[in-house]
């Protein structure tokens, strides 16, 4: 068992994904979490950034919806099909994270491009910052860099257990944002988690609210987590009705 050093929900603030909504989060900050735990948290809707774990602890919302994809039964469409096929022109190599300035320039245009474009509010991380947030060690974390020659292209960070694939975080040079790279990182994560035989791949919350964030409701079938289940509560994931149509 991991060793807590502190747990909390903090105050409420303006949320990140819905203008006029305010959010909080509860955390738990640990350390010494095996994978067999991680993915027990992962099945009740908690994520991990460093050795922050959190989950939606929001007032009144319910909004951001745990979201997964059961490897058995996902069939993706045929613009998920043509992202994972762009993606696959790069070199994908899957290691333990690390901390450079080619990793922290790619992340600062990435950053600001999002900023132009969803208004977010600007993010200065440095190397001490990335490192806790996104190399902290820990055995299930793995980075999944595409590289393009020796040009590095694009990072996504994600833990690995036993049975699943947590997409973590994904980050990519605007200058190949027309190759779909969030739908291809998806899609790659897919890939890897089928190679190693996983049930699950974990895309973190759906918010229907949030154009940047919405993405996660085209993978289909996905499972959706209900309500936020104690340590000693069952989990239960429900599949949500088919559309009629699918784009």
């Amino acid at each position: 068992m991991g060793q807590l050093l502190n747990h909390f929900v903090e105050d409420p603030r303006a949320c990140d994904y819905l203008r006029g909504q305010e959010a909080a989060l509860e955390y738990r900050v640990m350390t010494g979490v095996g994978v067999d735990e991680l993915d027990s948290l992962l099945a009740r809707g908690w994520r991990r950034m460093g050795p922050f774990y959190f989950r939606p602890a929001c007032s009144g919302c319910l909004e951001c919806v745990s979201l997964r994809i059961p490897l058995a039964r996902f069939t993706p469409t045929a613009s998920q099909k043509r992202a994972a096929a762009r993606a696959r022109r790069f070199r994908i190599e899957v290691r333990e994270p690390r901390v450079d300035r080619a990793r922290l320039d790619l992340y600062t245009r990435w950053h600001a491009a999002r900023e132009q474009r969803w208004d977010w509010p600007p993010s200065h991380l440095g190397a001490d910052e990335y490192a806790l947030q996104f190399a902290f060690p820990h055995p299930a974390v793995r980075e999944v860099a595409w590289w393009d020659g020796a040009q590095l292209l694009a990072v996504g960070l994600c833990d690995v257990t036993a049975r699943a694939w947590s997409a973590i975080y994904f980050f990519y040079d605007p200058a190949i944002a027309r190759l779909s790279p969030g739908v291809g990182n998806v899609m790659t994560c897919v890939a890897l988690a089928g190679e190693r035989s996983l049930e699950h791949v974990y895309l973190g919350y759906r918010v229907l609210g949030c154009p940047s964030m919405r993405y996660k409701e085209a993978f289909r079938p996905h499972e959706l987590l209900q309500g936020r289940p104690g340590p000693d509560e069952e989990p239960r994931w429900i599949l949500p009705p088919v559309p009629a149509a699918r784009p």
